[in-house]
């Protein structure tokens, strides 16, 4: 039997091509897999590297609740123009406690892998409100209803415990904490900011939307986006890199 009269069994049996195309496949991932579960560890540890504050996980949620991720990436790839742009390349320990990581795979919008630090919380609330106001040109929606929704802070200890599942090392401690905590961050007044101070070192307390009264999604969005690209030193990266 000829290779082309073998191959009409495919051709003619639509069952037989999916049987095969599943299996080729599942070897494929298991080829690329598998040896993943013999490295001790596939994310170099990072120094400067924790699990979100239960405030800026409220704000990554609403992040992908927005779609954010949609039109902005979280990714710096160890390309010249885009290091020289935003800043060093994105390491994989950065997303270690991401679940799903916020890569993105289109830039509309820059990436913010690198952005806390960048602007202010007043260049953040007001851009959020109304982009146009800052980049007259931007076609991103506005979001002027965060700075109007109080967070449920009751609900943040469930979300905490659930990324424990997941692998995302939050104590015993943290969960029982995070409604507090989540207030505590949001308010430099509030009598807990010492013991959150304490259970997430240099995290920023600040109010981040400029208003008072309970925590609200604005505060927990910007609190997140000034977050981003802070955890990690990368003057010791490219000291590093300057003795090569």
């Amino acid at each position: 039997m000829s290779f082309w009269a073998r191959h009409q069994v495919f051709e003619k049996n639509s069952i037989i091509l999916v049987v095969g195309i599943l299996l080729v496949i599942a070897i494929g991932g298991l080829v690329e897999i598998t040896p993943l579960f013999y490295l001790k560890s596939t994310i170099e540890k990072v120094d400067g590297m924790r699990p979100y504050t239960p405030l800026e996980l409220a704000g990554r949620n609403i992040y992908v609740r927005e779609g954010c991720y949609l039109c902005h990436s979280q990714m710096v790839r160890p390309l010249r123009d885009e290091v020289e742009r935003y800043g060093h390349y994105s390491l994989a320990a950065e997303s270690m406690y991401d679940h799903p990581f916020q890569w993105g795979s289109k830039r509309t919008g820059p990436d913010l892998a690198r952005v806390g630090g960048k602007y202010s919380d007043e260049w953040h609330v007001t851009h959020l409100k109304n982009p146009r106001a800052i980049v007259p040109q931007s076609i991103m929606p506005g979001y002027p209803f965060l700075a109007q929704t109080e967070l449920d802070a009751e609900a943040i200890a469930g979300h905490l415990r659930a990324n424990r599942t997941v692998g995302v090392p939050y104590s015993d401690d943290q969960i029982a904490s995070a409604a507090a905590d989540l207030k505590a961050q949001a308010d430099p007044d509030n009598a807990g900011t010492d013991a959150f101070s304490k259970r997430y070192p240099k995290a920023v307390v600040r109010n981040f939307d400029g208003r008072g009264g309970n925590p609200t999604e604005m505060d927990a969005l910007v609190a997140y986006l000034q977050m981003l690209g802070t955890l990690v030193d990368f003057k010791l990266y490219n000291e590093k890199a300057n003795l090569r």
